[in-house]
């Protein structure tokens, strides 16, 4: 075991801490509340103190290195950018050279959706393609994006913010980015579940649960148990997320969207409205050429494993 990398996904809710080996399976790993955090030491101190409890449980093995997938992360500087939208650690985090002061390993830095898409790429159902787009469903929306082989940063690393896209300016749903309007106020967790409420209220469907304590997961299993209320939330989710899609193809011409996240274990109730509404508004030129899919990746491990193939691309 000496070619092992430390991944770490960093969630609005969760951060996800895993010892992984080079044929991508996960040995172990550990797990942080990142909302509990609203200061970046503690925050930092706890992520080393998990790294090297999954380091002593297996050995204290030899490890190449540590790679990160965070919202707003700039792989050029290291560092999470200030006033990242679902994070309570306002300040600008040179997280790179914190880590890499406390563990004495190097450490390298990438969006979060970009990490999920390296993941894909190297491990998942895209090995074999070079034009790629991943979304990654949680608490917020996120998007990675393969052009020519290549993963896109852009300048400042800031390429491939799909869920802010505005897909519906009408709206009144006010992002956290402070627009209103955006993909991610849709196909988000909290999108779901907001969408959830607003098709109660409508009275449609009287017989249902309409409780202040629900959760997407909730919706995604009633969904799955054919409830129709939540079949009709999945339904408009897959119109909009659909729309952004559409309009990311028109820009990058992928192969594939590749779908992760909490929100994809509702399975064909979200799969099939997404695939009909894509074909419905995705320009022409790419009608048929273009396929929609879950990750190939076992228990939504792209995030980490693509974190963790930062080690060995750095």
């Amino acid at each position: 075991m000496n070619k092992l990398a430390v991944g770490i996904d960093i969630g609005g809710t969760n951060t996800d801490i895993a010892l992984v080996n080079p044929d991508g399976k996960v040995l172990g790993r550990r797990g942080l509340k990142t909302q509990e955090y609203d200061n970046s030491d503690r925050y930092v101190r706890d992520i080393a103190d998990a790294v090297r409890s999954l380091r002593s449980e297996f050995g204290n093995p030899n490890v190449l290195g540590v790679g990160i997938g965070a919202p707003n992360a700039h792989f050029d500087t290291g560092c999470i950018g200030a006033n990242t939208a679902n994070l309570r650690m306002k300040e600008e985090i040179p997280l790179c050279n914190m880590l890499q002061q406390t563990l004495n390993l190097p450490v390298t830095l990438s969006n979060d959706a970009d990490a999920a898409a390296l993941g894909e790429h190297i491990y998942g159902g895209a090995k074999l393609m070079q034009h790629f787009v991943t979304i990654t469903l949680g608490t917020g929306v996120g998007s990675g994006i393969f052009v020519d082989g290549h993963l896109i940063h852009g300048r400042g690393c800031m390429a491939g913010e799909l869920g802010h896209a505005i897909v519906n300016p009408l709206s009144d749903r006010l992002c956290s980015c402070g627009r209103k309007g955006c993909l991610e106020m849709y196909a988000s967790a909290r999108g779901i579940c907001q969408t959830y409420r607003e098709e109660a209220a409508k009275g449609e469907f009287p017989d249902t649960f309409k409780g202040e304590e629900l959760t997407c997961k909730d919706v995604g299993e009633m969904a799955v148990a054919g409830d129709p209320l939540a079949r009709k939330t999945y339904d408009t989710t897959a119109y909009w997320l659909a729309i952004g899609m559409a309009n990311a193809a028109s820009f990058c011409s992928p192969e594939a969207f590749f779908l992760m996240g909490g929100p994809t274990r509702a399975g064909e109730a979200l799969l099939q409205p997404l695939r009909r509404y894509f074909a419905e508004n995705l320009l022409y030129i790419y009608k048929d050429r273009i396929s929609i899919q879950f990750s190939e990746l076992q228990s939504n491990d792209a995030a980490v494993l693509g974190a963790a193939a930062l080690v060995h691309l750095k």
